[in-house]
């Protein structure tokens, strides 16, 4: 049996045929391509298996067994691919089933969204290709959170080359794909907190940041938020605090408290969102989902759990994390929802289940992955499938 290949060298399940990706440079606007919305068809889904002791407790036990019954309920409507690196994948072999796609490859973390490929889609032929974006830790050298991001720069070309897709180079500009939205009709949503953070482009203006995003987004119009979700280490991504439910809908978290810090947030970014139209002149239709009624901290026994390296951000006991259930994933048959043992936990499911009723909304508890800095999206990246769809 062909023992895995790790770092760049790819093959097929059998083990035998290298598959080869075609670096592509240029607009893949002005090529015919746009990002869908991730309620559009999927021919799957990658994932990465956790293993960084700065961010999966008690080496990752916890993780290992969430990030597996998410992967398992999301392959039953789709392929999952299971990014695994050389040390974690007899773990990954014993806990997934083989209906999970293991791709050896060495990263540094497990955060699909931010470090795995974009995909774009041709309005004509229906084909798809990847953008691989400049990598750095949600910061670098400003407020990055580690000191070392080589490997996870280099996933979302790998992967490419993996899937023998093409793939747009679109570095230099620094971007992670929990920082965009797109409803597949043209129109974006990012937040302000993030996209002008020092740490990413700050030699670019907001009007600049726009053209980067249509360019490679093949979008007409930008939305910008002013926030995300309080205390978001990611310079607050959007996907924390609002995403297309369907062309023309969003959903906001929202809290009814004055108190919380996170109120005066969202009520910011409604009234942005209440006084845009998207890309095809519609007003957007705002459905509040609300954020967890209790904070969701980390306790002194999870502290314990994590093993941090130089250049690292740490974390405090009673350090409050950016739980928000808009950090779901729309796979083809259902909305993998998380879930923090709150009483806001059930009301979720249930706005979910009524915008999306043709999916089977399924909660999966995901402490363990808050805890590690982000929740079911951030570990989620959406394949669109090939051919001819809605334009």
């Amino acid at each position: 049996m062909t023992k895995p290949v790790f770092r760049c060298t790819w093959y097929d399940q059998a083990g035998y045929r290298q598959k080869e990706s075609q670096r592509m440079t240029g607009s893949p606007k002005k090529d015919g391509f746009y990002m869908p919305g991730e309620f559009d068809p999927h021919h799957g889904c990658l994932m990465i298996w956790p293993f960084r002791p700065g961010s999966w407790i008690h080496e990752a036990r916890e993780a290992r067994v969430t990030f597996a019954q998410i992967a398992e309920a999301i392959q039953e409507s789709e392929q999952v691919y299971m990014m695994v690196n050389a040390a974690s994948f007899a773990s990954a072999r014993e806990m997934l089933s083989d209906r999970i796609h293991l791709v050896p490859c060495e990263t540094d973390d497990a955060w699909a969204r931010d470090v795995g490929p974009t995909f774009v889609k041709n309005r004509a032929t229906g084909e798809v290709r990847g953008i691989d974006w400049q990598f750095n830790a949600w910061g670098g050298t400003v407020d990055g959170l580690y000191a070392h991001w080589d490997k996870d720069d280099q996933a979302a070309a790998d992967f490419c080359k993996y899937l023998g897709k093409p793939c747009y180079d679109a570095r230099p500009f620094v971007l992670e794909g929990g920082s965009i939205h797109s409803d597949g009709e043209g129109t974006v949503i990012v937040t302000e907190a993030c996209l002008l953070s020092a740490g990413r482009n700050p030699q670019l203006s907001k009007e600049e940041i726009t053209e980067y995003l249509q360019a490679y987004l093949g979008a007409e119009k930008v939305i910008w938020l002013p926030y995300g979700i309080y205390q978001d280490e990611t310079n607050e991504h959007v996907d924390n605090v609002c995403a297309f439910v369907r062309p023309g809908e969003v959903v906001l978290a929202w809290t009814e408290d004055p108190e919380d810090p996170q109120y005066a947030m969202s009520q910011a970014d409604l009234q942005v969102l209440l006084s845009e139209a998207d890309a095809k002149g519609r007003p957007l239709t705002v459905h509040k989902l609300p954020i967890p009624a209790e904070p969701v901290c980390i306790t002194e026994e999870e502290l314990e759990g994590y093993v941090f390296e130089d250049g690292e951000d740490v974390r405090e006991a009673g350090e409050r994390l950016a739980a928000s259930y808009v950090n779901f994933y729309i796979a083809n048959g259902s909305i993998i929802v998380p879930q923090f043992g709150d009483v806001h936990d059930k009301v979720a499911v249930d706005v979910l289940q009524r915008l999306f009723p043709e999916r089977k909304v399924v909660p999966i508890y995901a402490r363990s992955i808050i805890v590690g800095g982000g929740n079911i999206h951030c570990i989620t990246q959406q394949i669109p499938e090939e051919g001819r769809g809605a334009i």
